[in-house]
């Protein structure tokens, strides 16, 4: 007769290799994404293009190009709102990039984990 109850599982040491087996594959790709995404930049503008602001995987400012247009000394207060807007959109590039990228990993799973 067979044996009911117990935990899932139990008795059944393929089903537990198999599953440890796929954990440690999505951890490998997560790695190997966050590696990928690492090495990623993301580029914005604002103010039509007068200033553009570049930012990597890690989430650091790499590159800021500033036309000389945008400067007016007279407005500087203008230029830092356009500096702020260009970082920021950038940043929220490469979250978007690296939500995607551990998502399509995951299924789903975990959101906001990362």
């Amino acid at each position: 007769m067979a044996k009911r109850g117990g935990f899932p599982g139990m008795g059944m040491p393929g089903n537990m290799n198999n599953l440890m087996k796929q954990a440690q594959k999505m951890q490998r790709q997560m790695e190997e994404t966050q590696k990928n995404l690492e090495e990623l930049e993301m580029t914005a503008a604002a103010g039509g293009g007068v200033v553009e602001v570049t930012v990597s995987g890690k989430k650091e400012v790499t590159k800021v190009k500033i036309d000389p247009e945008a400067v007016d000394p007279d407005d500087v207060e203008m230029l830092e709102d356009l500096i702020m807007a260009a970082t920021n959109e950038a940043l929220r590039k490469i979250e978007e990039a690296s939500q995607q990228s551990m998502s399509a990993i995951t299924g789903g799973m975990g959101a906001g984990l990362f």
